[in-house]
């Protein structure tokens, strides 16, 4: 990812959100593009208006962590966009490391989601590809893909992309828009941290190109740490569920995850989740478990 077009590119967007009059700023003629001018943002973050404009530019990646704090203040960032501002205003900072070509998940992290047998768990990586899933997490989200299909890089499936490019995911989801939103806030994040990451580039050019959709919520720049929360689904089996999610970070370097899902108790959805993993036929997934899959 191009850093210092990105962090141009979330400036101006955080900028344009912004009225005059939301932060007590006179207005003085007419504007030709809405929210706040530079001068204006230079000025309520306490900076000079040519040393702001040069880190919207792109032309000064030492800024202050008092530089930075100001200007989130001043463009009223929460405590997601602040932390994306100053991944993207430092990408120096941060050590470099290559790419693999395909990742996995580690052993035990496959055994833990395998393990999980009466909730639907799926194991990913950054970029939101499937390294493992148990037999609910795959009835769940995808049962028209093959049950094994995460263990090889080559059919190794991509949420972010179902999301957006198979129609079998979008009818899952009732408020499509609203995954739809909370999936592209998540990706900026991992554009922020990893901005080396040349699959990752390469995935969001991919969509940007073949959804609209994509491509204009990419281009407002939303940023949000989507770890928590609840989804409504139209199952195709057993229909309507409302069912929170968890998403646990994995505690190395990896930047692995696992999703979780559950339903209230005694409610329409846990028994409809309950259905569905009565459904759910046995598999014998210990030959995955105890092979490095790349």
């Amino acid at each position: 990812m191009d850093t210092p077009a990105e962090l141009g590119d979330f400036l101006r967007t955080r900028r344009a959100r912004l009225r005059p009059e939301d932060v007590g700023v006179v207005s003085h003629g007419a504007r030709r593009v809405p929210g706040l001018r530079r001068e204006e943002l230079a000025q309520l973050a306490g900076v000079s208006v040519t040393y702001y404009t040069r880190l919207e530019q792109g032309q000064s990646q030492n800024a202050s962590d008092d530089v930075l704090d100001a200007i989130a203040r001043a463009l009223r960032l929460d405590e997601d966009e602040s932390a994306h501002l100053r991944n993207l205003a430092r990408p120096g900072r941060r050590k470099r490391r290559p790419t693999p070509r395909a990742e996995s998940a580690r052993n035990g992290v496959r055994q833990l989601v395998a393990a999980m047998d009466k909730v639907p768990a799926v194991a990913m990586d950054r970029r939101s590809d499937v390294l493992a899933w148990n037999p609910l997490g795959h009835a769940l989200l995808a049962g028209h893909h093959d049950l094994r299909s995460p263990y090889s890089a080559a059919t190794r499936p991509n949420l972010t992309r179902m999301l957006f490019l198979d129609a079998h995911t979008r009818e899952l989801y009732t408020h499509w828009e609203d995954e739809a939103k909370r999936s592209v806030a998540s990706l900026r994040l991992v554009a922020g941290r990893h901005p080396d990451d040349r699959q990752f580039a390469e995935l969001v050019g991919e969509l940007c190109v073949k959804s609209l959709e994509f491509a204009s919520l990419w281009s407002r720049h939303p940023v949000l740490n989507c770890t928590f929360g609840s989804k409504v689904f139209h199952h195709p089996v057993v229909g309507a569920m409302e069912l929170a999610f968890e998403m646990v970070q994995m505690p190395d370097d990896s930047a692995h995850r696992i999703l979780m899902y559950s339903a209230e108790p005694g409610t329409p959805s846990e028994a409809a989740l309950s259905l569905l993993a009565s459904g759910v036929p046995l598999h014998d997934d210990r030959v995955w478990l105890t092979t490095d899959h790349r």
